[in-house]
């Protein structure tokens, strides 16, 4: 890297941010947001549904504890780039193994730092999310901005085929230990589960946390249909979480319906949450500025306790358009929008925030031993 080399983010306002290059050369265009989360940047990175997204990150310091492949959560990184106030050069955690900098070259990732995160974070909030342009090679401000104008935005699109996987594969590895790493998990006891997992872009966290729940998993495309999920006599279905509009997705949401004839437990998160909400013939939005980073607080209307949660997502389900026989059963404490939901009378609940965490707070985990108790049951 390059550090005098000289980047610009320009928004689809006009509001232009000069600053140093902090990974590749070259230029990308797509939605701008923030994530309010004080360290998990490596995760957050390569979590898929950062998919068309330009991460900016509101800690003043990012990069501290460098780059580990075992904190992946994905095989590559999915944001189209990443904007901080201030990268550590040297990176102070003995499990590292690459530079911040070195890692966003690699992955062919323009960034920028140098600029004023909280100037960028407040329009973001007044105006809402906007299309932006993070460059290295383009400077003429008009010019950038009719390149983010011309861009259509987040909402409308599908982008669950750019970060399935490509044909059906198992899952056996469970949840990291400091001394042992991540263990693999024999899938010969006749108590485990068998769970197929569509994945829209999932999380290896999640998969990890349904291994160690009791979980034998198979995951499956993004287009795989109800018909050929069945066939695989699941004792129930996970619906991941994944990037773009839920809307836009219609082969999954028909695939969700004709599941929830079947009589299986379903269990969906973020994305997976939004699509079973549709399947069921509620409506979703999109937010003005959505929900990301590590501390949202959100109400179990069951048992009143607050849980401090993980979350990325920039739709909602829409709480006046849920049909009647849905309950709702987690509620933000910032906005009042629903994070939870479940059927009165089938086996099938799903949740908009990230239990799995990764990174973030461990207070929902208990989700996973729910799903696996109604299949048991």
């Amino acid at each position: 890297m390059d550090t005098h080399a000289k980047a610009v983010l320009v928004l689809e306002d006009g509001s232009r941010f000069d600053g140093r290059s902090l990974g590749a050369k070259g230029e990308q265009v797509g939605e701008v947001c923030f994530n309010t989360s004080m360290t998990g940047y490596q995760e957050i990175m390569s979590d898929p549904s950062y998919a068309g997204q330009i991460v900016t990150m509101t800690y003043t310091q990012i990069g501290n504890t460098g780059i580990t492949p075992e904190d992946m959560e994905s095989k590559r990184p999915h944001i189209r780039g990443f904007v901080i106030k201030e990268s550590s050069r040297i990176p102070s955690s003995w499990r590292s193994e690459e530079e911040l900098s070195s890692f966003l070259t690699r992955n062919d990732i323009p960034a920028i730092e140098g600029i004023d995160t909280r100037r960028l974070v407040r329009i973001l909030r007044d105006k809402g999310a906007q299309r932006g342009v993070l460059s290295t090679t383009d400077f003429d401000t008009d010019s950038l901005v009719a390149k983010a104008k011309a861009w259509p935005g987040l909402a409308g699109m599908d982008l669950t085929g750019d970060v399935t996987c490509p044909e059906p594969h198992a899952w056996n590895e469970g949840t990291w230990d400091l001394v042992e790493g991540y263990s693999e998990i024999e899938n010969d006891d006749k108590n485990r589960n068998k769970v197929v997992v569509l994945d829209f872009g999932v999380k290896r966290n999640i998969l990890r946390s349904l291994t160690q729940a009791g979980c034998d998993l198979t995951v499956m495309p993004s287009k795989t249909t109800a018909e050929e999920v069945l066939a695989q006599n699941p004792d129930g279905v996970f619906l991941s979480n994944g990037p773009g509009d839920p809307d836009a997705v219609k082969h999954a949401i028909e695939t969700i319906r004709t599941l929830l004839d079947s009589g299986k437990p379903l269990f969906g998160i973020c994305l997976g949450h939004q699509m079973l909400s549709l399947a069921l013939g509620a409506q979703t939005e999109k937010m003005k500025f959505g929900h990301r980073g590590g501390n949202h607080p959100v109400q179990n209307l069951a048992t009143k306790q607050v849980e401090v949660t993980a979350q990325n997502h920039g739709f909602v389900v829409k709480e006046e358009s849920l049909p009647a026989g849905v309950e709702v059963t987690h509620r933000s404490l910032f906005d009042g929008s629903v994070e939870g939901i479940r059927l009165v009378d089938k086996p099938v609940f799903s949740v908009q925030y990230h239990p799995e965490s990764s990174p973030g707070p461990h207070d929902s985990r208990y989700l996973f031993d729910q799903f696996t108790d109604l299949m048991r049951r």
